[in-house]
């Protein structure tokens, strides 16, 4: 049987990056999924971006990834969300084709230099002294490598809810992987279980869409990729609707049919995603609550009913639909669903998302324990660069909490573990000033084309940005505005104070009220900038104070990140320890001081002690 360096165990959102990742660093690649008719599949909601989720994209992108490119080709409509606050929450988020979203990521796959892709079940790994060698499928054909990495999404001994009804069964009825989650436990990796769900999807044609409210997408070209030239500007509006008393009470009437609340459920759902029965239990203040409609292609009528995600029976859905505002006389196509399935614990893993018990098998997506499918690809890509910089003996990248929010989503894993399906938030970040939907460009281009995913062309071009921003900034540090008519006039239609004497154009930008389009109408020297940069001068001139004190913070913490924990440590000799800090430090084992502060458990004063510890340098394992 052929050698391969990698194996990728699925072709998930996950499974994709990972494989094209590994493949275009040079390592040969095989991906292997249990079907090839579902490749890149969106088994829930038919979007990509939003809140933290867009950044993630865009970050994607920057490092050389293909989730950007795909959607960009092939949604059906494009927002930018949180136009009216800080740059800090913006994000871009698209409605997908995803018939055409799939059909795309397929063929870049099969076009892929150095990716085979087979269709194939694996059902156990090959380990060697602790290595992984490979994997061998459910009929017994082996597959050898080097470096393996799964990326099983929600398909160990995956299992499907609806009502009092349970039954193996992996998203969207396909074939669940029993004997791989048994094969893992088997191995010694600890297990969870966790729950996510679907709404149902309904007939457009049957939806009266005048008792809803439109939801057009954005009427300018917008793109996730930093290399799309074409944008869709031909698109689908989502429409929203909410629930009412009405919806309440049979969700009231029906709760003990639920799943989620019958006993059936074991497994922990996601707090961020809550079904309809757990926001009408925990949210019973509530008057009502939103309902997108969401269209799921060009070419079909499936509509995806957003904020509807259920386990009760098929016969009470369609009563909850009949219940809502538009959906009175609506045809349901497809029932919602809870899948419960096996994660591992993330803790199990180091910051490349290698495992800690077998050198050379990798985690990401779900398996790990988040929900989303940009989490998912934000995992794929790092263990997909990873799996090959092991094989190819390149150093490995591992993105900090400041780099990035693919760095900022790891580290939580790896380092704090999750007790239910992970979801990435703003709210996680605290860098998020720098972890910015505008910038992930220039956090991240560098790093893409060191490890060979960013091509020089590209780099070249992002070179000239760089180099066009630090050049209007210095225009405008050295251009002085002085007060006549024309310029009182237009700084006062934008709601500001008249100006006394002359000033920089760049200090008249940091008023909050000035924006760089009204700074260049006061200025005599027309020049033409790209819009990218346009962006990058405004915002990096109004935010320096808050991005410098940021960036103080960062230098602070990689002082912490900078001493490195001795890999022969031995903790049980630190005897001022807390016995839960001990605990934790031996099972998480963080590479360095900073990441042992972030482990819940660990407390100042356990740091401090282990500072001290380090420094005498008096706590090595004796062999």
């Amino acid at each position: 049987m052929e050698h391969y360096d990698v194996i990728v165990v699925g072709a998930g959102h996950a499974g994709v990056e990972a494989g094209l990742a590994s493949a275009r660093k040079g390592a040969k690649t095989l991906m292997l999924t249990i079907s090839l008719d579902s490749v890149a599949f969106m088994p829930c909601n038919p979007s990509v971006g939003g809140p933290a989720k867009g950044i993630v994209v865009r970050e994607i992108d920057a490092l050389g990834g293909q989730m950007a490119k795909t959607i960009d080709k092939t949604h059906i409509q494009m927002r930018m969300l949180n136009t009216g606050k800080g740059p800090a929450v913006r994000a871009l988020r698209a409605q997908a084709d995803k018939v055409l979203y799939q059909q795309e990521m397929k063929e870049v796959i099969e076009n892929q230099e150095n990716l085979d892709i087979m269709q194939g079940m694996v059902e156990r790994l090959i380990i060697e002294d602790g290595k992984v060698k490979g994997v061998e499928t459910v009929i017994g054909t082996t597959y050898y490598a080097d470096a393996v990495v799964l990326t099983t999404g929600t398909f160990l001994r995956g299992e499907i809810i609806l009502g009092n009804i349970k039954y193996s069964s992996g998203p969207n009825h396909q074939m669940p992987s029993i004997k791989l989650a048994d094969h893992l436990r088997d191995l010694g990796f600890d297990i969870v279980r966790f729950k996510t769900g679907t709404p149902p999807r309904v007939n457009g044609g049957t939806i009266d869409y005048s008792k809803t409210e439109i939801q057009p997408g954005d009427d300018v070209g917008r793109a996730f990729s930093y290399e799309t030239t074409e944008y869709i500007l031909d698109q689908l509006p989502c429409w929203l609707t909410y629930t009412n008393d009405k919806t309440h009470q049979v969700i009231d009437d029906n709760l003990h049919l639920s799943a989620m609340y019958s006993g059936m459920i074991k497994g922990t759902g996601p707090r961020y995603c809550p079904s309809i029965e757990d926001k009408f239990v925990r949210f019973n203040d509530k008057p009502r609550h939103q309902i997108f409609l969401e269209p799921e292609g060009r070419s079909t009528k499936e509509v995806y009913v957003q904020g509807l995600s259920t386990s009760l029976p098929e016969h009470v859905q369609r009563q909850m639909l009949q219940s809502i505002p538009g959906l009175e006389n609506a045809d349901m196509m497809r029932a919602g669903y809870a899948i419960e399935y096996d994660a591992v614990v993330p803790t199990q893993l180091w910051p490349t998302l290698e495992t800690k018990k077998i050198d050379g098998l990798f985690t990401a997506g779900q398996i790990n324990g988040t929900s989303g499918y940009e989490e998912a690809a934000g995992q794929g890509l790092m263990a997909g660069i990873n799996a090959a910089a092991k094989v190819l003996n390149h150093e490995p990248v591992i993105l900090g909490r400041a780099d990035a929010y693919i760095g900022v989503l790891i580290d939580d894993l790896v380092t704090k573990g999750t007790n239910e399906p992970y979801r990435l938030l703003t709210s996680r970040a605290e860098y998020r000033l720098l972890l910015r939907h505008d910038n992930a460009d220039i956090r991240l281009t560098e790093i893409g084309h060191q490890i060979g995913l960013i091509s020089d062309e590209r780099y070249q071009k992002f070179l000239l940005k760089l180099d066009a921003i630090s050049e209007e900034i210095s225009r405008l540090a050295a251009y002085r505005i002085k007060p006549n008519d024309r310029t009182q006039a237009i700084i006062e239609s934008h709601g500001g104070a008249a100006l006394k004497d002359g000033i920089l154009a760049i200090d008249l930008l940091r008023r909050p009220e000035m924006d760089y389009a009204a700074i260049i109408e006061l200025m005599d020297e027309q020049v033409t900038v790209d819009p990218e940069v346009a962006e990058q001068v405004e915002i990096q001139t109004k935010y320096e104070g808050y991005i410098q004190k940021s960036l103080q913070q960062v230098d602070k913490m990689k002082r912490m990140e900078d001493k490195k924990i001795p890999e022969n440590i031995d903790y049980d000799a630190i005897h001022s320890l807390a016995t839960e800090a001990r605990q934790k430090l031996k099972e998480v084992k963080p590479l360095s001081v900073g990441q042992a502060s972030r482990i819940s458990g660990v407390n100042p004063a356990d740091i401090s002690i282990l500072l001290v510890y380090i420094e005498q340098g008096k706590i090595a394992k004796v062999n």
